[in-house]
């Protein structure tokens, strides 16, 4: 049974591991992640290599290498206590493996360290993680119809994910959030995403917006020349600040947003007083919990079934006066 249970579980992530090894984003990192191990295992590649074993055998490690390893792997699994889906559990080895290479390669010969590092360079400008292309219920805004959408219709709640693509973050919580908009997507509440590393605006941005029935107020305009005393008043300006940073210090990405009547309820992860993200795991469950996606979801259904139903008719008046003259006349 001890053999049954794992062959089992790989021939049931067999489709997955074979879609991961179609992409050539993976096959590549896994063999950066493991390349110090090859140079140094494989019989043609190690024998010129340096070692400090007692017995000089270039093809094995020695004491520091085991250590340097041994520290990785201590790593990875602290880190990966906090991961998610199988993508971060990855990601997380292939990181830290990468670093880990380095040390080692500078360590024998700088020259290899240089040369490893080059590669490492070049796979991160070429070669990009492959995105989620799943199903989904979600709405992709620019920076010019965000504002638009949410003011549109202000009894629709929406919960927006500010997010990157070169975050490796995002990625990870993009199959998590395309799920919950298939579970929770109504009309009454609807999911929404923003690239704010393509709309660098979004972040912080200030537009026009419309007050009473006439239309925008726009500043006063004065035609050159400006008569004597001509006063320029701007009205109708407002601020539309989201302050979702995208610098990779602050680990602000992903943002999850709630807004409400087009006005922002709550947002995960909270921001500190220097600008840093609160530490915050992006689970399906801590998303249920903390955004009540549950009760918003039976209020939204509730809301939007007068809406779908209609204003009721009035009955129609029957004509049966006039059809009665018509049988007198005849």
């Amino acid at each position: 049974m001890a053999v049954v249970a794992p062959l089992l579980a790989l021939l049931w992530g067999l489709p997955g591991l074979c879609r991961w090894l179609a992409r050539p984003y993976y096959p590549l990192s896994a063999l950066l992640a493991a390349a110090f191990l090859i140079v140094r295992k494989v019989p043609p590649l190690c024998r010129g290599l340096p070692s400090q074993r007692e017995d000089g055998n270039p093809c094995d490690f020695d004491w520091r290498e085991v250590e340097i390893l041994m520290f990785l792997s201590a790593i990875v699994m602290m880190k990966n206590r906090r991961s998610i889906t199988v993508e971060q559990h990855i990601g997380n080895i292939f990181m830290f493996s990468k670093v880990a290479n380095a040390i080692l390669f500078f360590r024998l010969d700088i020259r290899m360290g240089l040369l490893y590092l080059t590669l490492c360079i070049v796979f991160l400008m070429t070669c990009k993680p492959p995105l989620y292309m799943g199903p989904e219920y979600i709405k992709y805004f620019s920076d010019k119809t965000i504002d638009e959408e949410l003011e549109r219709d202000k009894r629709v709640t929406w919960i927006v994910e500010f997010f990157a693509n070169w975050s490796s973050e995002c990625q990870s919580f993009a199959p998590i959030f395309a799920d919950l908009s298939l579970k929770y997507n109504c009309s009454g509440l609807q999911f929404g995403k923003v690239d704010v590393g393509r709309y660098t605006d979004v972040s912080t941005r200030c537009g026009e917006h419309s007050l009473g029935k006439q239309g925008p107020l726009r500043a006063s305009p004065c035609d050159p020349p400006a008569p004597s005393g001509c006063l320029r008043v701007t009205v109708g300006l407002s601020c539309h600040r989201y302050k979702v940073s995208t610098s990779p210090l602050t680990k602000q990405l992903p943002t999850l947003i709630l807004f409400q009547g087009g006005t922002e309820i709550m947002r995960r992860p909270q921001i500190d007083k220097k600008g840093r993200a609160v530490s915050w795991t992006f689970s399906e469950e801590n998303v249920i919990r903390e955004f009540n996606l549950n009760e918003l979801y039976q209020k939204a259904k509730k809301q939007s079934k007068p809406r779908e139903e209609g204003p009721e008719e009035p009955p129609a008046v029957p004509a049966a006066a006039p059809q009665e003259e018509t049988k007198k006349d005849k």
